[in-house]
């Protein structure tokens, strides 16, 4: 499986959020767009219209195994998809910010 590791991630690259509604409130990366993993097949038309066209979905979750599923189901559809490996733990534990929807810091539940 595709995967990348978060300190290998630029500003600009694509985030796609696959964690619960509850999680994302919590906190998340500034600028990810957010499909539920239990929604993830019905919203699929919004990650097809928000992601770039010629660039790379990197997919996150809380740890890692959610967004390994979206990925494989991803990369079967021909779309150019990497694991964000650790998840939004890794990425909070790399000091990169986690934001409310409001701007204000959050945390990973």
């Amino acid at each position: 499986m595709p995967t990348v590791q978060v300190a290998d991630l630029k500003d600009g690259d694509f985030l796609l959020d696959v964690r619960e509604d509850d999680e994302w409130q919590a906190g998340h990366a500034e600028g990810a767009l957010h499909l539920p993993m239990s929604d993830f097949v019905a919203r699929y038309g919004e990650l097809t219209q928000a992601a770039p066209q010629d660039g790379r979905v990197h997919v996150i979750c809380r740890s890692g195994a959610r967004s390994a599923q979206v990925t494989m189901y991803l990369v079967q559809q021909g779309i150019d998809a990497v694991n964000v490996d650790g998840g939004m733990h890794q990425w909070e534990q790399s000091g990169r910010p986690v934001v409310t929807d409001d701007g204000k810091p959050g945390f990973v539940l």
